[in-house]
């Protein structure tokens, strides 16, 4: 946790030490939460796990589902209204700002939610629906809906999402 605690101090200009991460970022309080529901429910103790989910919901406001399948050193920035699906996949090193929502577009079994590669960035309220992938290097601006696969180091925005911008290079924060 430590680790995870260290890599927002050094990408958030906001947060000053450690600790106040620890102790005040919801962000981080959810994925907490997410790597015991995630723990548990990898062994079967469904229940359990949507417990421990449930509780990670009411105190931090991030609904994370235990299924889902979440990378080191992700970042959920002020967190409020995130919602990550049962079968989402989240990469290395991805940045979530609050009120994002990777969820699914039909209620059949097997993959439903997307699938983001590392170091993205999801803007504020943006909506990722049904099983896409979000290529590495990408970012989703802010309130954008995105139903198709977003192409590695590309800028995507709007409702629905369209390409803006592709990336000649792209940029790695410092990992520690």
């Amino acid at each position: 946790m430590f680790s995870a605690a260290k890599y927002i101090v050094n990408n958030d200009p906001a947060a000053r030490n450690i600790w106040e991460v620890m102790l005040t970022y919801s962000g981080f309080h959810a994925l907490a939460y997410y790597r015991v529901s995630h723990w548990l429910y990898q062994r079967q103790d469904y229940l359990l796990a949507a417990i421990v989910a449930h509780l990670g919901k009411r105190t931090s406001g991030v609904e994370i589902h235990p299924g889902a399948q979440i990378g080191k050193h992700v970042f959920i920035d002020h967190g409020m209204g995130v919602v990550i699906g049962e079968t989402a996949v989240i990469g290395d090193f991805v940045t979530i700002l609050h009120g994002v929502t990777l969820g699914s577009r039909r209620t059949v079994a097997g993959k439903r939610h997307p699938q983001v590669g590392n170091h993205v960035l999801i803007g504020a309220n943006a909506m990722l629906l049904g099983p896409i992938e979000i290529g590495a290097f990408a970012k989703i601006g802010a309130g954008s809906v995105v139903l198709d696969d977003v192409v590695s180091n590309t800028t995507v925005v709007g409702n629905p999402a369209l390409q803006v911008q592709q990336h000649q290079f792209h940029t790695v924060t410092k990992h520690n």
